[in-house]
């Protein structure tokens, strides 16, 4: 899959690199030895960060001035992983769901990147093109219905947008028979390094999906 980005989000985000990664995989119900993983580091990001320290770790606040460049309010439209650490420090706790969609979620708050995935089956052609939302454009977030992306930085591929830091597209995510994955994770700046979150991802995905023919790449704007 090729992944290029368009004039906007080359002005609004100068520095912003993607991890892309895919592999084969088996998306069963969370097991325990991940639901642990998922609590201890959820334990960790209580103890080291303050709900209004939140939006300032590195890689939250690059993202979220990207938005702001782009013209999108990040207080409205939080990026995922702010969302979630958000979430964790409230004391709200992450939901249980599948194997791929909570790894996601623990490397996202590991690393402070939000990061999209998708079911890469679902994607039409061979190209990901990262731009900005347009008005009135339709995208149905999972979990939430209609998503105002004007302003947003959004994949897309042949069909439609896909992706983005706030929330995926419906279209195509993650359900308990995708085998075929692909990770973007969105480094706008940097927290941890690239290397090392692709071999977090490698161990993660390898212990709890099964996951065979791994392959990253790191994409420069």
């Amino acid at each position: 899959m090729e992944i290029c980005f368009d004039d906007k989000i080359r002005l609004a985000a100068p520095g912003l690199r993607v991890v892309a990664i895919s592999a084969k995989v088996r998306n069963t119900p969370t097991s325990d030895a991940l639901w642990h993983e998922v609590e201890e580091a959820c334990g960790e990001i209580m103890a080291r960060y303050p709900l209004d320290c939140i939006n300032k770790r590195p890689a939250i606040a690059a993202t979220r001035s990207a938005y702001k460049a782009l013209g999108k309010e990040p207080n409205r439209y939080r990026p995922s992983a702010e969302a979630l650490c958000r979430r964790v420090v409230n004391g709200k706790g992450l939901y249980r769901l599948t194997a791929l969609v909570d790894i996601i979620n623990l490397i996202s708050i590991k690393s402070g990147y939000s990061i999209g995935g998708f079911d890469a089956d679902r994607i039409e052609g061979e190209l990901l093109v990262l731009g900005s939302g347009n008005p009135g454009e339709e995208f149905h977030a999972i979990g939430r219905g209609l998503l105002n992306i004007a302003g947003l930085p959004v994949y897309r591929d042949s069909k439609g947008p896909i992706g983005t830091p706030t929330s995926d597209e419906e279209r195509t995510c993650l359900t308990e028979t995708t085998t075929h994955l692909l990770m973007l994770v969105n480094i706008y700046g940097e927290e941890m390094e690239p290397e090392e979150i692709i071999h977090l991802s490698r161990r993660l995905l390898t212990d709890h999906a099964s996951a065979e023919d791994f392959q990253s790449r790191i994409v420069n704007l």
